[in-house]
C-alpha cells in the first residue's frame, strides 16, 4: 500500500499570523519575513505530525492510494478520513495499461474513523495480475483553516511551537508529543480494538 499526497497544502493556507499571534512576536522591529521560512516549516511538521498520530487529513486535498489487492474485495477502507469524495479507481495491468471503472460501480461509506470504497454489486472489481489499483480521493475537514475544528488548530498551533521552542534540543525521545496536544487530539485517534478489548 502507497498514500501520495497529490497536492500539497499550499503555504497560503496555514496559519502564520495565529502562530506569531501564538508565540506573542513583537512587530515593526525590521523585516517580518526573515523568521517565515522557519514558521512554515514548523507548522508543515506540526501539521504532519498531528494527521499521522490521528489518521485525519487536517486541510483539503487530493491523495491517491496504490495497491496490489484488496484487503477486502467487499470494500476497501481508506487511510485517512474524513474522505469528502472519490475522484476515481484505475486498474492498472502489469504493463502499465489503465482501465478507469465506471463511479457507478462503487460508492463512499463516510466514516469519521474509517471510510470504506464499497462496490455497489458484492465486490470491488478485480486487481489485474500482477498489477496494482490507485484510489484518488479528496479528504481534509476544510480548504482554509478557519473551518478545521478548534480543537485540531489548537493542537497543530502548540505542536508548531514546542517545535520551534525546542528546535535545538536533540535530546527528546522518538515520537514525543506534549501532553496539551496529545489530550487535544486524543478523541481523533483510530480506536483499536483487539481480543479481550
Amino acid at each position: 500500500m502507497m498514500l501520495i499526497e497529490e497536492t500539497p497544502v499550499p503555504d497560503a493556507a496555514l496559519p502564520v499570523d495565529a502562530f506569531k499571534a501564538h508565540l506573542r512576536f513583537g512587530s515593526g522591529f525590521g523585516p517580518e519575513t526573515v523568521q517565515e521560512g522557519v514558521i512554515l516549516s514548523f507548522l508543515r511538521a506540526a501539521l504532519a505530525a498531528v494527521e499521522a498520530r490521528t489518521g485525519k487529513a487536517i486541510l483539503r486535498r487530493q491523495f491517491r492510494l496504490d495497491l496490489t489487492a484488496w484487503r477486502d474485495a467487499a470494500g476497501q477502507e481508506l487511510p485517512l478520513a474524513p474522505v469528502q469524495a472519490v475522484g476515481g479507481l484505475v486498474l492498472v495491468d502489469r504493463h502499465g495499461g489503465e482501465v478507469s471503472v465506471d463511479p457507478e460501480r462503487y460508492w463512499l461509506a463516510p466514516d469519521m474513523q474509517a471510510p470504506v470504497l464499497r462496490p455497489v454489486g458484492s465486490l470491488l472489481p478485480a486487481v489485474p495480475p500482477q498489477g496494482s489499483v490507485s484510489i484518488t480521493f479528496e479528504a481534509g475537514f476544510a480548504s482554509d483553516w478557519a473551518g478545521v475544528p478548534a480543537d485540531l488548530r489548537q493542537a497543530v498551533l502548540m505542536l508548531a511551537a514546542h517545535y520551534y521552542e525546542y528546535r535545538n534540543d536533540t535530546g527528546l525521545s522518538g515520537g514525543c508529543m506534549p501532553f496539551g496536544v496529545s489530550s487535544l487530539i486524543e478523541r481523533y485517534r483510530p480506536v483499536r480494538l483487539g481480543l479481550g478489548a
